[in-house]
């Protein structure tokens, strides 16, 4: 398993050494040991599993003030998944760390407490998988505009669905900064 570093403090891109052979494959999705070598001490606590079809985009979301840290990778299909650093302090505020997710790459995505998340689908459906530092709080919820001009997020086309919350995000420079997690 390789951690290959982004655009922002903290955040990487999972490389998995894959073990296949006639009956399929096998892979590490998560080494304690391996994240760890690299300051990454988080422990999970909570998983989930999301479907969504096709021009679907979720976020950018985050949570405050007990932000989350998240391991995501998708199990089918394919996603423009985004992180946004916008922990106040940060040397890295404001920048985007985009990657591809599919089923067919195995690539995971490590997402440091603090920074907002989002993906955009774009096979048919995905199968995304999140683990999560804390549990889920629904009034700690929280949000950036997904278009953010701001932020200039490459997106590969416009989404077709986006759920009200996602659609009524404010920009990051609209968000008042105690609203925001620290560094």
């Amino acid at each position: 398993m390789q951690l290959i570093p982004t655009a922002i403090v903290g955040a990487h891109i999972v490389e998995p050494k894959v073990f296949g052979d006639a009956r399929g494959f096998f892979m590490e999705t998560w080494n304690h040991q391996v994240f760890s070598a690299a300051g990454i001490s988080d422990q999970f606590v909570q998983a989930n599993l999301s479907r969504s079809a096709r021009g679907v985009l979720r976020g950018l979301h985050y949570q405050n003030p007990e932000p989350q840290a998240k391991l995501v990778s998708v199990v089918e299909g394919a996603v423009f998944d985004v992180a946004v650093d916008i922990r106040v302090g940060s040397p890295t505020f404001g920048r985007v760390a985009c990657v591809e997710l599919s089923a067919s790459n195995k690539r995971a995505f490590y997402v440091p407490a603090g920074c907002a998340h989002g993906f955009l689908v774009l096979s048919e459906a995905a199968s995304f998988t999140y683990l999560c530092s804390t549990v889920y709080r629904r009034d700690w919820d929280r949000g950036i505009a997904w278009n953010d001009p701001d932020l200039g997020i490459p997106w590969p086309f416009l989404p077709s669905e986006l759920s009200p919350k996602d659609r009524d995000a404010r920009r990051l420079r609209d968000v008042d900064a105690a609203d925001l997690p620290e560094f």
